[in-house]
């Protein structure tokens, strides 16, 4: 393996972690293992700090690939709690208001989900790493400010209904790049004329990469001591 000409590796980011942190963590290891002060890593898609799951992280020159991997179709697992939303649209947030349940079916998800299909326009959380005039919108969010965000138009290829186990649901959704899941809970929640918020969320596909092809961050380590490094001299 050589980490400066570029390797592509893949993870299942850890529940609470923060993508920077996953990034962080890989290369304080290769850095340690080559006896180097600094080498390029980063990662091809933010999960949230409450997600888990796929994570394609590129070194040295295969950073250049990012925005590639970044355009691949993306597959989660997500579980909603109806009935009930938080400003955040998941557990980041204590629940603000709650809605009513009682008219809610399991055909009548299954009908408002196929709504969600194809392409739609989507207002991206006011705590998202969106940018406005600069500034990350979740830092104008936990400050209490106004977070004035557009729609943007996006791709969902499939929503299946895993799941009904109100006030619990259990989706799998098919979608492109800058689909927020959190704010599709929340869109959701809103057709099914009650509320909603994400309680837990896996990405399980980037591309052709799933989680099973996957390692753990804890183990890479461990991985790294059993593999042959090639230094190239700079």
């Amino acid at each position: 393996m050589n980490f400066k000409e570029g390797e592509i590796l893949y993870f299942d980011k850890p529940l609470r972690w923060t993508s920077f942190a996953v990034v962080n963590k890989i290369r304080y290891h290769i850095s340690r293992k080559l006896g180097v002060k600094k080498i390029k890593v980063g990662h091809a898609g933010t999960l949230d700090p409450l997600a888990t799951g796929v994570m394609i992280i590129c070194t040295g020159k295969a950073t250049k690939r990012i925005e590639e991997f970044q355009y691949h179709t993306k597959e989660y697992i997500a579980t909603l709690q109806l009935g009930a939303t938080t400003p955040s649209y998941d557990l980041e947030k204590e629940i603000d208001a709650t809605y009513p349940t009682e008219h809610i079916t399991r055909e009548l998800v299954e009908a408002t989900l196929k709504r969600f299909v194809g392409t739609i326009e989507q207002v991206p959380p006011a705590f998202s790493a969106c940018k406005i005039d600069g500034k990350r919108a979740y830092d104008l969010a936990r400050k209490g400010d106004d977070v004035p965000l557009k729609a943007k138009t996006l791709v969902i290829d499939e929503i299946e209904l895993l799941d009904y186990n109100l006030p619990e649901i259990r989706i799998r959704v098919v979608c492109s790049k800058g689909t927020y899941i959190r704010a599709l809970a929340r869109d959701i929640g809103e057709a099914l004329d009650s509320g909603a918020h994400l309680t837990g969320l896996i990405r399980t596909r980037v591309g052709e990469v799933k989680l099973e092809n996957c390692m753990k961050v804890e183990d890479f380590e461990a991985w790294l001591d059993k593999q042959e490094i090639e230094v190239t001299n700079e």
